[in-house]
C-alpha cells in the first residue's frame, strides 16, 4: 500500500511523485471552456442548469435568505458554534498582524512620494460543498478580507440535495458579517463571479479551493479577474528522525490522503526501523477510517516513505517537493526548520499536526501547492489589498533630474519619453 522508496535508488518513483498535476486534463478543460461561455452567455440560465446536470440539484432560489440563515443559528450545536468563536478569534488575532498602510516619502518640499494601499472592492470566496463541510474555509478567507477593508464579500458553496447549506457555514459566515452566499458550486459558481449574471455579482477577486473544475475555471478567468492560486491536491511531506512517534505520523499521513484520491502523503526519514513502523501503523490505522478507499488509493499512487542516508538528505527531498504542509518531527525542530526553503506552512513538533493548522491555530489554511511554495506564499491580508503609488515632483526637482532621464530615454530610443521631459525644461 505505502511503499519504502530508497532515495538513492528510486529517483524515477520519486520524481512522479513530485511532479504530479491535475492541470493537465483535455476533457475537463473542454467542460469548463463549455460552461464559462454558457454562463458568460446565459447567466442564472447556465447556473441553474450545469448545477443540476452536475450536482443532481435544482434549486428554487440561488441565494440563501436570511431566514435560512437564522434557522441555522437556532439548529447548530451550541459547543460546535463555541469551538467556531475560538477559532476565529485564533485566526483573527493572526492576520491582524499582515495588516498594513500606505506610506509617504517626503525627504524635501520638491519631491514627494508615497504608495496608497487600498482594499480591493469586491471578492468572490469559493467554499468547498455538497456531501461536506468547510467552515474552517470561510474563516479562513473572510477573515482576512474583512481586515483588508473589502467591502462587498460574496461567498458560492454547493448545497447538498436537498437545496440547503451546512448549519456551521452559513452561521460561521454570519459571526463574519457575510450575508450574500450562492447556492452553486463548480466551474459555474466561478464563471458567475467572473461574469456576474442576474442575480449573482460580478467580483473582482475569486479565492478559496475547490476540484479539478474550480481550479481550471479559475486558471481560464485569472486577468479577467483576480485569483489567489491554483491549488492542486492537498499534500503533506514529514521528516522524521528515529525517535519520531510512528503511530502520529501514520495519523498525519491519513489525515491528509482522506482528502482526494490525488493527495500525497510522503515522509522522509534516515531511519529504516522508523521507516518500516510507520508502513505497518498505516496499515493498522487505514482499516478505522471512514474514507479509507480513498485514503488508499492515495496512498498507493502518490504515498510513500522515502527512505535517506542521512539526514541533510531529508532536508534536500523536502525543500526539491516545498509541499503544502511540512511536519518536522525530529530531536531538534526549532533547529531544524531553518533548513527549509520552500514550504507553504512548517508544524514543529509531535504535538503541533497539520490540522491543527487547518482548523484552529491562526495561521491560513490556504496555501501553495504542488511545489509552487517556491516562489509563493499562503493566503492573507496582502491578498485582498491593491497598491498604488503616488509621485510628485516640483518644476526644480525634475529639471535637476532631467539629464539622467533624457540620457536613459535616448539609450532606449523612446524619443518620446525623452521629449515629454525635454518640453517642460524649454519652458520660459
Amino acid at each position: 500500500m505505502i511503499k519504502i522508496i530508497e532515495a538513492n535508488k528510486e529517483s524515477e518513483k520519486i520524481a512522479k511523485i513530485l511532479s504530479r498535476s491535475q492541470m493537465d486534463s483535455t476533457e475537463v478543460l473542454e467542460t469548463v471552456n463549455q460552461i464559462l461561455e454558457e454562463v458568460k452567455t446565459d447567466g442564472d440560465k447556465a447556473v441553474l442548469k450545469f448545477t443540476q446536470l452536475y450536482d443532481e440539484n435544482k434549486l428554487e432560489n440561488l441565494k440563501v435568505t436570511q431566514e435560512e440563515i437564522e434557522a441555522a443559528k437556532q439548529a447548530i450545536d451550541k459547543d460546535l458554534e463555541k469551538a467556531l468563536k475560538n477559532a476565529i478569534k485564533n485566526i483573527t488575532t493572526f492576520h491582524k498582524k499582515q495588516v498594513k498602510e500606505g506610506f509617504m516619502i517626503n525627504e524635501s518640499p520638491d519631491v514627494m512620494l508615497g504608495q496608497m494601499v487600498m482594499p480591493i472592492e469586491k471578492v468572490g470566496l469559493y467554499i468547498p460543498g455538497g456531501t461536506a463541510s468547510y467552515p474552517s474555509t470561510v474563516m479562513m478567507n473572510a477573515i482576512p478580507a474583512n481586515l483588508a477593508g473589502v467591502k462587498e464579500i460574496v461567498i458560492t458553496t454547493p448545497a447538498d440535495k436537498n437545496g440547503k447549506i451546512k448549519d456551521s457555514v452559513l452561521v460561521t459566515a454570519d459571526l463574519l458579517g457575510v450575508d450574500q452566499i450562492y447556492k452553486i458550486g463548480g466551474a459555474q459558481a466561478v464563471g458567475a463571479l467572473c461574469y456576474g449574471s442576474e442575480t449573482i455579482p460580478k467580483v473582482d477577486k475569486i479565492v478559496g479551493p475547490g476540484n479539478i473544475y474550480v481550479a481550471m475555471a479559475k486558471h481560464k478567468v485569472s486577468g479577467l479577474v483576480g485569483i489567489d492560486m491554483i491549488a492542486g491536491p492537498s499534500e503533506v511531506l514529514i521528516i522524521a528522525d528515529e525517535k519520531a512517534n510512528p503511530t502520529f505520523i501514520a495519523a498525519d499521513l491519513l489525515a491528509q490522503a482522506e482528502h482526494d484520491k490525488r493527495a500525497a502523503s510522503i515522509v522522509v526519514t534516515d531511519s529504516h526501523s522508523q521507516a518500516k513502523a510507520i508502513q505497518k501503523e498505516v496499515e493498522i490505522q487505514l482499516q478505522m477510517l471512514e474514507r479509507n478507499e480513498i485514503a488508499r488509493e492515495a496512498l498507493s499512487e502518490y504515498g510513500a516513505i522515502i527512505l535517506c542516508e542521512t539526514k541533510e538528505q531529508c532536508f534536500e527531498i523536502a525543500n526539491d517537493f516545498a509541499p503544502e504542509h511540512l511536519e518536522i518531527l525530529t530531536e531538534n525542530p526549532f533547529e531544524d526548520y531553518k533548513k527549509i526553503k520552500n514550504a507553504g506552512a512548517i508544524f514543529l513538533g509531535e504535538y503541533s499536526p497539520e490540522p491543527l493548522g487547518d482548523y484552529y491555530a491562526g495561521p491560513n489554511h490556504t496555501l501553495p501547492t504542488s511545489k509552487t511554495a517556491r516562489f509563493s506564499s499562503a493566503l492573507g491580508v496582502d491578498d485582498f489589498y491593491k497598491k498604488t503609488s503616488l509621485v510628485y515632483y516640483s518644476k526644480e526637482a525634475l529639471r535637476q533630474a532631467s539629464e539622467d532621464i533624457l540620457l536613459i530615454a535616448n539609450n532606449e530610443g523612446l524619443t518620446g519619453h525623452a521629449n515629454s521631459i525635454k518640453v517642460r525644461m524649454e519652458e520660459s
